[in-house]
């Protein structure tokens, strides 16, 4: 057998080297004839997309999904651009304006007119109505923005009277619903701009699957286009906060954290997260040099050129929204309206988190007490309740009267707002440790949600939209591991069905519950067809699958739920003890998806603290899977 030169191997695989030519197709034709699939990398396919090489029959299925996806005729920028969803998402939410509103558009009504009839000094102080303005000053400059384009005819409507309540005609509905669904732009230019940041066929891909994902949530339709809020356009601002993570461009990332907390307050929850990565990405350089003096480390240990800057864009941003309220006299009126720590440990409706869980345990408790008297004994000597207060008809009712207020628990010890705040406090401690220590961006996604969940299971006051605040940025992080995918689903599932009675009408019931049955059925198998079946979850074996067979029949657990919830619904026309025990389908609905959701936590909290293989640098695990395949092909 010849031996094959150097230069002929060296001419063979020269990029100049040109297989289709005449005198090469000969020689070269049947080597390039099995080089006839694309494949895909996550991060190596960038501007060689183009790159045809040999694909094994065996590769994985969400790989064989996204070469066939990206071989269409259409281009890649095409298929992944958001436009044509938005346009065909018009049609739905158009059909929405006839619907059901809850008493929230009231409110946004009221605030229109607030900033648009008084003066910036009075808009924190004014009362006429109940739903007075209490979210932050540059959701303020956004209602009064909006006043200005109320049109002639719908302003005598009623919708910039400032009244105790609120009386308007349709138009008014209608020009309220188009700026909820103009202002929503936002979320899908942030999307979209989250899916160019990507240069790879198959990460574009994967990323277009997350951005439909939130584009669609059955959350923002119930909340936004139903019941009536503006939560996609400052959900966009969240994505642009994620986005830029992910470049690395550390001051846009700071900004517009800044102008979200400056639109809901609400974000303060996911503060801890992002401050702890931008110090320790961007302002912190804890490397240490043993040729240098310890005073001289310690210097360099801020970067203080970064550490100004991103002061000065984080201070700009806060003094555009609070200057003017400082400059007359405002801010303790602001903070008071902002902060209204009177109000009880739950909402009217129990969100679905640890607090619902403990209220209805000390409800269960009173039952036990006054129909088994062996165990009241027992029960005071482990509690130390006074039993006189069992016959307080007012205190007994008084978790599920429905009133926004005061709770006070009878067998189990009172939550105060400090026990609420330190829990709280604890757990988003625990989950910035590994942030601090490992500052990457998937560590930084796995925190941000860590602090929502934290915040919403144990927090003051919660509201169950709130979820929303968890289920955001954990979609991004679904797409890494498969067990991460299985913890996000009982996540998802429990948060828009905890959802489910802001819309109580019956109208509305058929559109919220096929709706979000749709969505999850899509998600589901999309997700499932492109997400990374990581090598830890296969060793998991039979665990792996028991948690996730348990996990699919909680989720198959809320068709029932809904079923039972709606048919308690329709009787309690009928029959008066129905109608008497109007909480009780509130607190079902609380109560399960209160234990999936707090399941999930504990799955998150397993897999963000114990399995390092998840939380790695992409680039990282990409050159060593290339180093990898590139040791197999040498050695074969």
């Amino acid at each position: 057998m010849g031996t094959v030169k150097k230069s002929d191997l060296r001419h063979a695989v020269s990029p100049s080297a040109r297989p289709n030519t005449k005198n090469s197709s000969s020689g070269i034709k049947g080597a390039v004839a099995p080089v006839s699939a694309l494949r895909l990398n996550s991060r190596s396919i960038g501007s060689v997309e183009q790159t045809k090489r040999s694909k094994p029959k065996n590769q994985g299925g969400d790989e064989e999904f996204i070469s066939n996806y990206a071989q269409k005729d259409t281009s890649t920028d095409q298929r992944t651009s958001l436009v044509n969803l938005w346009v065909i998402s018009l049609i739905l939410k158009v059909l929405l304006f006839v619907g059901y509103h809850s008493t929230d558009f009231d409110v946004h009504r009221n605030w229109l007119a607030i900033t648009n009839k008084l003066p910036l000094r009075l808009w924190y102080t004014e009362s006429t109505s109940q739903w007075t303005l209490d979210y932050p000053p540059f959701f303020a400059y956004f209602e009064w923005f909006l006043s200005h384009f109320v049109p002639r005819a719908v302003a005598q409507d009623g919708c910039l009277d400032i009244v105790e309540k609120g009386t308007y005609g349709f138009s008014t509905v209608v020009f309220q619903r188009v700026t909820v669904i103009t202002s929503e732009i936002v979320l899908f230019v942030a999307l979209q701009s989250y899916i160019d940041s990507f240069t790879g066929v198959t990460d574009r891909c994967r990323a277009l699957v997350v951005a439909l994902s939130l584009v669609l949530s059955p959350g923002l339709l119930i909340v936004d286009h139903i019941h009536f809020q503006y939560n996609g356009m400052i959900y966009g601002i969240l994505v642009f906060v994620v986005s830029t993570a992910r470049r690395k461009q550390y001051l846009r990332c700071g900004f517009w954290f800044s102008v979200l907390l400056c639109f809901k307050h609400i974000y303060l929850y996911l503060a801890p997260a992002v401050f702890i990565f931008l110090l320790r990405a961007y302002t912190l350089n804890l490397h240490y040099d043993t040729k240098r003096s310890f005073y001289h480390n310690a210097v360099r240990m801020v970067r203080w050129k970064n550490l100004f800057k991103l002061g000065l864009v984080v201070l700009a941003v806060f003094t555009v929204a609070f200057a003017p309220f400082v400059y007359h006299g405002q801010l303790a009126n602001l903070a008071a309206r902002l902060f209204p720590f009177s109000r009880g440990l739950t909402h009217a409706y129990w969100a679905p988190n640890v607090w619902a869980v403990y209220s209805f345990v000390d409800r269960f408790l009173i039952q036990v007490c006054k129909r088994v008297p062996l165990a009241r004994g027992a029960l005071r000597t482990l509690f130390h309740f006074d039993p006189a207060l069992l016959d307080n008809a007012a205190l007994v009712n008084s978790t599920t009267r429905g009133i926004v207020g005061d709770i006070e628990f009878l067998i189990l010890p009172t939550i105060t707002p400090r026990v609420s705040f330190l829990l709280t406090l604890f757990y988003q401690v625990m989950a910035l440790i590994p942030l601090f220590i490992q500052p990457t961006y998937e560590r930084f996604l796995g925190a941000l949600t860590l602090c929502g969940y934290a915040s919403f299971l144990f927090g003051w006051h919660v509201h169950e939209k709130a979820i929303l605040v968890v289920i955001f940025p954990a979609s991004f992080l679904v797409l890494r591991d498969i067990r991460l995918l299985d913890c996000f689903s009982v996540l998802a599932s429990c948060g828009y069905v905890s959802l489910f009675p802001l819309i109580y009408t019956c109208d509305e019931w058929l559109i919220k519950v096929v709706y979000t049955l749709l969505w999850y059925i899509i998600y589901y198998f999309s997700f499932r067809k492109v997400a990374n079946v990581s090598l830890a979850s296969k060793l998991e074996g039979a665990g792996y699958l028991l948690v996730e067979r348990v996990g699919a029949l909680f989720i198959l657990g809320h068709i029932v739920i809904v079923l039972v919830v709606s048919l308690v619904q329709l009787l309690d026309v009928k029959f008066e003890v129905l109608k008497r025990l109007g909480f009780l389908k509130l607190m079902v609905v609380s109560i399960y998806c209160g234990v999936g959701i707090i399941s999930s936590w504990n799955r998150f909290n397993w897999l963000y603290f114990l399995d390092e293989s998840i939380w790695e640098d992409v680039a990282d695990k990409s050159l060593l899977s290339e180093s990898s395949l590139n040791h197999t092909s040498t050695t074969t």
